[in-house]
């Protein structure tokens, strides 16, 4: 009598462990959007306050505010995302590279989660000056702060998320789940946030399309995997 309770705990079981790299796939793949379309808006955001600020309380506060907005939830996605990543890894974890894999990504959640708040502290000082937003734009407080926000995103959380690329490769090259062309990609990615991404401003998307393409595999995968049982 017991031993079908048994095999269908079993079956529970199996199941929850098919499901949850599922949904950590495709929390990586809304990360990559929500924090892709943020990176868009911000940096087109403060183009436009450069080139009018007169005008951009009406037309770039409500963009900017919006893309601050959204990098909380990008970063709940992101925390499921290094779970769907440990769990392939499974028993074969390294324990060294492994604590490194997950302190630089969530210290590269912490830079992110500091960045826009100081973002939004800029909004809401912005939101209060609307009457002289174009002395602001040029005053030594919005200097400060936009290279305050520059410095905790472009150099150090940016440096954090090639640390995590860079580990999470190492641990693919060590244990062989994920096939060698992902791994030589992951490690180009790194080098690029590594020694580019303060140069260029846009190659900082290159960090959510990486993202968004291991997604995109785990769950393409996982999915056949589902289907052929």
């Amino acid at each position: 009598m017991t031993e079908p309770q048994h095999d269908e705990g079993a079956l529970v079981e199996s199941g929850r462990r098919a499901t949850t790299p599922i949904a950590g796939s495709i929390a990586g793949i809304l990360f990559a959007i929500l924090f892709g379309t943020s990176v868009l808006i911000i940096r087109m955001s403060v183009v436009d306050l450069a080139a009018n600020p007169g005008t951009w309380v009406e037309t770039g506060e409500p963009k900017l505010r919006f893309a601050v907005t959204l990098i909380p939830f990008a970063g709940l996605f992101f925390l499921w995302f290094i779970a769907v990543a440990r769990e392939r890894l499974g028993r074969h974890e390294d324990q060294f590279f492994a604590t490194v894999f997950l302190g630089s990504g969530l210290l590269f959640i912490a830079m992110m989660f500091a960045a826009a708040a100081s973002a939004g502290a800029v909004v809401a000082a912005i939101g209060k000056a609307s009457s002289s937003s174009a002395g602001f734009a040029t005053s030594t407080t919005y200097v400060f702060a936009r290279g305050f926000i520059a410095q905790i995103f472009n150099v150090y959380a940016i440096r954090m998320a090639a640390v995590f690329l860079a580990s999470q490769a190492t641990l693919w090259l060590r244990t062989s789940v994920m096939p060698r062309w992902m791994t030589y990609i992951t490690y180009v990615v790194a080098l690029v946030l590594l020694f580019v991404a303060t140069q260029a401003y846009w190659v900082i998307l290159v960090f959510p399309a990486w993202v968004f393409l291991v997604s995109c595999y785990i769950l393409v995968t996982r999915l056949r995997r589902v289907a052929g049982r």
